[in-house]
């Protein structure tokens, strides 16, 4: 019976903790739509960002189960963790914030002569680089999937910490890896629907009127993330 009621506490709270928490899907919503990833890939990085997530937060539990530490030292611990995990996130979309400013600058509407074979006078062709004239730019060295990654791994999952201990104070140890998994599993599950949800929604909004500013939105909304858990506690 405690366990069901454990493992019922694990999977709502899991969903609520992540759907409330808009830092949990919005930097994957923003950074795909900006940088035009596809939807395995932002569905890839999103799941691989959540694993990493919880995993952060069992091994923490495990490691302080291990050594005796009281539920109120691991939660500070904790706390620290989410601190530091939301400067990071409202840092790192400064500075991608920052980059998009740069980079819609260097996108504005310019012009390239051309002479054509029989022409005398050269044809002069002005552009931008969206739309037909995207210009399709390498990610593959990017380093906004791993600043991602590394962010996520440091935010801590601070529900779970508590639902943890209680059955590894009793010795259940199937059920603290139950819970742990439960937990993980509809935590990554709730990220990767909300990511697909409103990325779907985004790509039926024409946004050709932002486009251009289009990655320094999507830091600047990333940083406000960041903002609301740090300041607003989400």
């Amino acid at each position: 019976m405690e366990t069901n009621i454990i493992l019922f506490s694990a999977l709502s709270i899991g969903f609520i903790h992540t759907l409330v928490g808009p830092d949990h899907y919005l930097p994957f919503v923003m950074v795909s739509k900006a940088r035009n990833w596809n939807t395995a890939k932002t569905q890839t990085i999103t799941f691989f960002c959540g694993v990493g997530h919880v995993l952060g937060s069992v091994l923490l539990g495990a490691v302080g189960v291990a050594l005796g530490v009281a539920l109120k030292h691991l939660e500070l611990v904790e706390s620290i963790r989410g601190e530091l995990a939301g400067w990071l996130l409202i840092a790192f979309g400064l500075i991608y914030g920052a980059w998009g400013i740069r980079q819609s600058r260097r996108s504005a509407t310019h012009s390239h002569p051309h002479l054509h074979n029989g022409d005398s006078q050269p044809h002069v062709h002005s552009h931008n680089h969206f739309g037909s004239h995207t210009h399709v730019h390498d990610d593959k060295k990017s380093i906004t999937p791993w600043a991602l990654f590394v962010i996520f791994v440091l935010g801590p999952c601070e529900p779970l910490i508590p639902l943890l201990m209680y059955p590894a104070a009793a010795g259940h140890w199937s059920d603290v890896w139950l819970v742990a998994g439960a937990f993980g599993l509809v935590t990554i599950g709730t990220m990767m629907g909300m990511v697909a949800l409103l990325s779907g929604g985004l790509n039926l909004i024409r946004l050709d009127f932002i486009e251009r500013y289009m990655h320094a939105t999507a830091g600047f909304i990333i940083a406000a993330s960041g903002m609301a858990i740090n300041f607003l506690g989400l």
